[in-house]
């Protein structure tokens, strides 16, 4: 009985441990994995690499980015995160 409670520490410690670090992290690469594959043409997006840009074609391995410096074609694993609309307002998608 006693060797039970010896090793209760360890399992609590585990348990902690998946909630607070190995959780969280498989969330988080569930949500980007999701933000890369609904990626669509005319979002304006952030490279990993601080790159500012508005999506202009979507292949299956990549995207085109159009820059203030010209177009450029990223890996879709290189797009960091969407520029919001509530935040920046003038970086909404242009209606045709």
């Amino acid at each position: 009985m006693e060797q039970i409670g010896g090793f209760a520490p360890i399992v609590l410690l585990f348990i902690v441990f998946y909630f607070f670090f190995i959780r969280p992290q498989t969330k988080r690469q569930k949500q980007e994995k999701t933000f890369q594959q609904e990626i669509g043409k005319g979002t304006r997006v952030v490279t990993t690499s601080g790159i500012h840009g508005r999506i202009l074609e979507v292949t299956d391995d990549g995207v085109v980015i159009e820059t203030m410096a010209g177009k450029i074609k990223f890996e879709k694993s290189a797009i960091s995160r969407e520029l919001t609309m509530a935040r920046y307002p003038e970086n909404a998608p242009e209606k045709k």
